[in-house]
């Protein structure tokens, strides 16, 4: 399994939405259990709440409610979950990406960034993508 976004992987063949609105024309699969609600969508982006209470908001109204393995089985093993920030942006992407990690065990990734050491993008597994030390 893997995250990104609609501009980078739309088409890829085992795409899933995962956000509230797709693209105009979009084709392809939805999950719409992990789309965060209308109003928690609204007050982020109107300022109302910061990060830390969408994190904490997004993991009590949609996240508990759900199983995390039914939810890895429902989406399958190769899925790419996508929704609309560029990588490396907050996004809710990532706090599903992190909750499997948490639950599941399992390394999620975002596509194409791979050995990165952007702490948004491995934020639980940074040791895994940390620079090369320095050899003098």
């Amino acid at each position: 399994m893997q995250t990104s976004n609609f501009a980078r992987s739309g088409s890829h063949p085992r795409a899933v939405a995962i956000s509230r609105t797709r693209p105009r024309g979009w084709t392809g699969r939805i999950y719409e259990p992990l789309a965060p609600p209308w109003r928690l969508l609204a007050e982020a982006l109107s300022g109302e709440i910061d990060e830390d209470e969408y994190i904490r908001r997004y993991r009590a109204e949609v996240l508990s409610k759900l199983d995390p393995a039914a939810v890895y089985a429902d989406l399958g093993e190769d899925a790419v979950l996508l929704c609309w920030e560029n990588s490396g942006a907050f996004c809710h992407r990532r706090l599903v990406a992190e909750w499997f990690e948490e639950a599941l065990g399992i390394l999620v990734l975002e596509v194409d960034v791979v050995g990165s050491a952007d702490p948004k993008q491995t934020r639980l597994l940074g040791f895994l993508f940390q620079p090369p030390k320095e050899v003098k």
